[in-house]
Formats: structure tokens, sequence, C-alpha cells
């Protein structure tokens, strides 16, 4: 099918502009600006081959949202979220991509378990789809074998883990650093300075009367500290620039690990990072608000560090904007703070988040799309992604300046609830495009799936 998207307000690398956008079938087949002087002879052609034409008066389009973090809990925990309806929030909220991590269970540690993961996907998904391969101290032979032209790379939990994907031999790091095939995405927090922290926390505030830990939630950022973050990404950044290595750290919360970050591109342009939605959004103030809502780990911590993550986004020193999305149930994260788990469900409102922030005149539009859209395409080497150019595919997403309110029945996530509950956001995602396919129209999902396997130009 043919669609044409006419007289819009285009944000596209760098520019804002007025004008049409053909999609023929799954690609872009062309793109003109109001001020083209044989405009309206062209909109007419275009007119007359296009079966759908959309009347983007008032409203924004901009390429769709590559995320290069998710955990959509599919296999083993699909009681949280599945490929399925997690992809579906995502589509809602103008997410087109998204790379999942493999601390599953069992964990996708395997060539063959990761292959099964895309074929789930293959049938399920409604955004474009990637999976990373997990590292272990023992599986550099699989990692060897992954092709980097199919997988999106390597996940390595260094320092902390959740479950049994902590890598913590000296011989398996250096191989995995040194393989040299795919992009290792880094997960840096050190788990014995994090222990430390905890045993003290325990101490320190000891339990209530029902027996359950007195710790509050705004002592997270305290017990994952700023300190453990920076010793293993000093560490993550040392053997990056030994192997000179394609590293990408992962959700840097710290503006200490930005300067580090800046130092070591500056060295090693293969060292990149990415930032999450939240670490923009909230800070350590905000645990009185919403308690074992925002505890994700690494913690969300001070305004200054807040500060110093905008302003990474504003100057891009850094290659993506994720969102780290992690749902649980209500009733695991409805528990003491030893008891809840860590994680975030941002996905479906990680655009509205950052359109938020350009509302309260602190993120530019072309801020959030290169953040968002250009970079992890261009970090991630994603062929055909994250821009709208003439033959690429068609991942566009469109949106107005319009109230939104979070309410439980628009919240599209299995475990079914969101931190942003009850609050209202000043822009509305209205369609969404999945390589041509229409499946978000007019904010209701169309239920129709062209959803394809991302290709990687390693």
């Amino acid at each position: 099918m043919n669609t044409l998207i006419k007289d819009i307000t285009i944000i596209n690398e760098g520019t804002i502009f007025e004008g049409s956008i053909l999609i023929e079938n799954e690609i872009i087949g062309g793109i003109i600006s109001c001020d083209f002087a044989d405009y309206h002879r062209i909109l007419s052609q275009w007119e007359l081959i296009c079966e759908k034409k959309i009347d983007g008066k008032g409203a924004f389009l901009m390429p769709g949202v590559i995320d290069d973090q998710v955990h959509f809990r599919e296999p083993g925990a699909t009681h949280k979220g599945d490929i399925e309806s997690e992809s579906k929030a995502a589509v809602l909220g103008g997410t087109t991509s998204y790379m999942d991590m493999p601390n599953n269970t069992p964990p996708v540690v395997t060539c063959q378990a990761l292959e099964e993961k895309f074929e789930i996907a293959a049938r399920s998904s409604f955004a474009n789809y990637s999976f990373y391969l997990g590292a272990t101290n023992d599986n550099i032979g699989e990692i060897r074998n992954a092709n980097p032209g199919t997988i999106c790379g390597i996940k390595l939990f260094m320092g902390s883990s959740t479950g049994n994907m902590l890598v913590n031999s000296e011989k398996a790091l250096d191989d995995i650093f040194g393989n040299g095939k795919h992009l290792v995405a880094i997960h840096c927090e050190k788990e014995n300075i994090i222990r430390e922290n905890l045993e003290k926390a325990k101490q320190e505030y000891g339990v209530k009367e029902d027996g359950t830990s007195a710790i509050p939630f705004s002592a997270h950022p305290k017990i994952r500290s700023e300190q453990a973050c920076i010793e293993c990404t000093k560490k993550a950044i040392a053997l990056a620039h030994k192997h000179n290595t394609r590293a990408h750290i992962l959700h840097i919360s710290t503006g200490k690990e930005i300067e580090m970050l800046v130092q070591a591109h500056s060295m090693t342009p293969n060292i990149t990072g990415e930032i999450c939605a939240h670490y923009l959004y909230f800070d350590e103030s905000d645990y009185a608000k919403y308690g074992s809502g925002i505890k994700c780990n690494p913690a969300i911590k001070s305004k200054k560090d807040k500060e110093a993550i905008i302003e990474a986004v504003k100057e891009s020193k850094v290659a993506a904007l994720a969102t780290d999305h992690a749902p649980h149930s209500q009733n695991e994260k409805n528990a003491d703070y030893l008891s809840a788990p860590s994680g975030i469900p941002t996905i479906q409102h990680s655009l509205q988040m950052m359109l938020q922030l350009h509302s309260q005149g602190i993120l530019s539009l072309e801020q959030i799309v290169k953040m968002m859209c250009h970079s992890p395409a261009e970090c991630f080497r994603i062929n055909r992604r994250g821009f709208i150019r003439s033959g690429y595919y068609a991942d566009l997403v469109i949106f107005r300046k319009q109230k939104y309110t979070v309410t439980k029945d628009n919240i599209a996530y299995k475990c079914g609830w969101s931190p942003f509950e009850g609050e209202t956001f000043d822009y509305t995602i209205t369609d969404t495009f999945i390589n041509g396919c229409h499946t978000v129209e007019k904010g209701k999902i169309t239920l129709l799936k062209k959803a394809k396997r991302l290709e990687f130009d390693n």
C-alpha cells in the first residue's frame, strides 16, 4: 500500500520543516518541503498513486524511536510482560525498534537460545526487534559464533548481575573485550561496594514491627552508589582501550561517568554510552513520591547528576537515549526495600517524557530526535533505519501537542501499572508506522504486524 502524509511538520537530521512524505509499501519513497518550487505538482502526483492519505496539519512527524535496551521478560517471566504485550506498548509510545536483553529464565547465552527468541518475535512482535547474546565466564565460543550482522551485540554484566550472568573472570573479560566482532554492551556496577553499602543500611535502619525492612527507598542511590558505578565503568573503559572494543556503557547514571565517557571516546571513538529517560526525568528527591515505582539499577541519583545527564543529551555526549524498560507486577513492587525488585516500565511513555522536557524548555525537538533515533541507528550500524530518508524503511511517528493523561485504561504494559498513572503529558502519540504498516492509528493499535528482524552493517 502507498500512503501519503501531507502538510506535516517534519523533524529530521537537525532541521524542522513543513512538508510531505510518500510511503511506498515498506519504504520511504520521497520527501518534499513546502518551500520546494514544484511542491504542489509533486504532491498531486503522489495523491494519484496513494490508497491512503493523512492530513498532517498541526502535527509533527519524526523517525521511529530506537530503544537499545529493554527487558520484555520472555521467556521465563511472562506474568510481567512478553514480547507481544511490551512491543504493543512500544509502538503505542512511538518506539519502532527495540533490542532486548538476555537475562531471561533461562539466560540467553547460546546461539540456539538466541534464535528461539527471534522465532518468538517473528510471530508476535509489533515493533522491529533484535536481541543480545549474554556473556558468561565460559561461553566465548558462542560469542565468536554469533553473526554480527544479525544480532545487536553482546550483553556483559560486569561487576553486578541479575541471576548467574556476572562475568568476573579476568580471562573471560579479556576474551570478550578482545573478540572484535561485536558491540559489547556493559552494565557497570561493582558488586562488593553495593554489598558493603547494603549491610550498612541494614544496620542503620533495621526492621519494622512486622519484620520487613525499614530501609527507605531514598537510600537506594546511597546503596547502589556513585562509587559503585564509577569503579566498574573505569575498569570497562580500560579494557575497551586495551582491545579497541566497540564498548557501549549502558544506563549511565552519574555526571562523573559522563566525564569519563567523553574522555574515553576522544581516545577510542569505539567507546560510547547510553543514558535512560528516567535519569533525565527524576532525581533522588522523587523517591518520596514514587517509592518503589522508580527503584531501578543503577539507581536514580542526585539533581546534579540529572543536570549533567540532560547536558550530555543536549551536547550529544552519549550515543543513545533508551528506557531499560523493565516491568514487574504491582504485587512484586508493593514490597519493602529489600523485597521490591528493581525496574521501571517506561517504553510506552519514554517519548512523551522527553517531549514533556521539551515543553518545559529543557530539550529541543531536534535533540530528542537525534538521541532517540539518529544516534542509536549510527552507534549500532542499523541498516536503513533511524532517519527519514528516501530508500529507508518507513518507521515513522506522528505526534500532536495535545494533553494525554495516563490511566489504567490506556496503560498497555502487561504488568498493568506505570509510575505516571494519573499524570498528564502535553503531547500525544497519535500514529506509528512500522515498515510502512499503519500499526497505531489515531492512538489505537490496529493489530497489523509487519515487524522485521533488524540488520546491522557490521
